[in-house]
């Protein structure tokens, strides 16, 4: 059975010089989650897209791959619709909690606390601004990941080096 790629960016989406981007041109069957506004996110049209956009494949053929704001939009899919899928990939999650910055995106907290129903790595920097390595790890702890941490790798995003990410790659053709 062939796996199901779906890319789902962060906030502002992910841009030609990203690994998510990327990981498109490399990957069989994988398109990306396009969704209505990547610069003032909504996390229930994130969810409802994710979903719709799932639906259209067999569940357990579609490996989602997620960057930033895209991994906790994930979470609250799996809160929400309870779907077991192949896996999914959540790179960088920040931390949307965090009371000493306002990044504007309310709808997505408070952040899921539970196992994720279907198998999942996530993977992150020690040295990301937008999370905190306790906090990357008290995700990985409630929503079953594993974790894999990458070195100072800032946000895993362009700007930090992250285009061409090979070894991205091979982490996820060697878990799934």
């Amino acid at each position: 059975m062939e796996t199901n790629y779906l890319i789902i960016p962060g906030y502002g989406n992910s841009e030609s010089e990203h690994w998510q981007t990327y990981f498109e041109e490399k990957l069989p069957n994988c398109i990306r989650i396009q969704q209505k506004s990547w610069d003032s996110p909504i996390c229930n049209d994130w969810v409802e897209n994710i979903n719709k956009t799932i639906r259209q494949y067999k569940p357990e053929t579609v490996i989602l791959v997620a960057h930033s704001l895209g991994g906790i939009a994930i979470a609250h899919w799996a809160l929400r619709y309870k779907t077991k899928i192949k896996g999914a990939m959540i790179v960088a999650p920040p931390d949307v909690e965090n009371p000493w910055q306002d990044f504007g995106f309310e709808s997505f907290t408070p952040i899921p606390i539970l196992k994720l129903p279907f198998p999942s790595i996530l993977v992150a920097s020690t040295n990301d601004n937008w999370a905190t390595v306790e906090k990357i790890q008290t995700f990985a702890e409630n929503w079953g990941s594993k974790l894999i941490f990458i070195g100072n790798a800032g946000h895993i995003n362009s700007s930090s080096g992250y285009g061409i990410w090979d070894e991205g790659l091979n982490i996820l053709k060697n878990e799934f």
